[in-house]
């Protein structure tokens, strides 16, 4: 079943047990069902507390993640991609054992500008990585997704189409595409017909605005998005992404380059995106159902 949610860093920079815990008191005092952690390391929070606050309060936890330079799963050095794929299986236990059902985001290559041209070596090191991965996640009862992300972030998928060919090339059933209107912005030259190739194998999907700030606000024609996600019958989780230096910490501002901040309330803008994203949704709806009459 479909569930609106949010992602953690609208309320917390993710550094304390305190933080992650307020973060889900507020997604659901806003009616978000669904809220995306970033990596979650167990020596550092209580998972079994936050499992059994997210079920009192009827909200579902996703996880999102990163792979550092130094256990880049797309590297051509043996030791590195051992270490990511270690990484992977440490973040899937935590989803697993935080009762979340999902883990996302760049999981097939470090998060970073990188410098370099893909190396089939690498991206074959990482399809066997990411396939192997999958069959764990299987086991944890976790959906595996993969975040298509624009080409300031990672040098090895930046497309849908490329997506589709790295998950065809694992052999994997439980792997399916992450993709966020952000992005897409940047890299699909038609963002919609991207989410109609993905089709069944969409997973997750983040809606962003162009500028990461209000939705509405930017060039993204969500429209155009919400009619596409109609067209495959998208039943899985939309969460709301946005980023302020209000709010997360420097290393992800750093990240994700967030040099100025559209938005220091989080409250607004937490309310605006679930009143916008359920409106698109509605419209979306009315325009099937007008075009549908004979």
């Amino acid at each position: 079943m479909r569930r609106l949610g949010i992602h953690s860093f609208v309320w917390t920079g993710g550094q304390t047990q305190e933080g992650l815990e307020m973060a889900l008191r507020k997604s659901a005092e806003h009616g978000y069902r669904t809220i995306e952690f970033a990596y979650l390391r167990p020596e550092r929070f209580n998972l079994d507390k936050l499992a059994a606050l997210a079920k009192s309060l009827d909200v579902e936890i996703g996880v999102t993640m990163g792979l550092p330079v130094d256990k880049d799963v797309s590297s051509e050095d043996a030791a590195t991609v051992k270490a990511g794929e270690a990484m992977l299986a440490d973040a899937l236990r935590a989803v697993r054992d935080i009762g979340g059902n999902k883990l996302g985001g760049i999981l097939y290559s470090a998060h970073t500008k990188y410098n370099r041209q893909p190396t089939r070596k690498g991206w074959d090191n990482s399809v066997a990585t990411l396939g192997r991965s999958a069959d764990f996640a299987r086991e944890c009862g976790v959906d595996l997704v993969l975040e298509v992300v624009n080409r300031f972030e990672t040098n090895l998928l930046n497309t849908t189409a490329q997506g589709l060919k790295f998950i065809q090339e694992t052999g994997s059933d439980h792997l399916r595409l992450h993709l966020d209107t952000f992005h897409m912005n940047i890299e699909e030259a038609n963002p919609a017909a991207a989410i109609r190739l993905a089709g069944d194998k969409l997973g997750y999907f983040h809606i962003g605005e162009s500028n990461r700030g209000y939705l509405g606000d930017g060039v993204i024609n969500f429209d155009l998005i919400f009619d596409a996600l109609l067209d495959i019958d998208y039943q899985r989780d939309i969460v709301f992404e946005s980023f302020s230096t209000a709010v997360v910490d420097e290393g992800l501002s750093l990240a994700c380059a967030i040099w100025r901040d559209t938005w220091t309330e989080n409250d607004p803008l937490a309310a605006h995106a679930k009143a916008y994203i359920e409106l698109k949704q509605a419209e979306a709806k009315r325009r099937r159902a007008t075009n549908a009459r004979p």
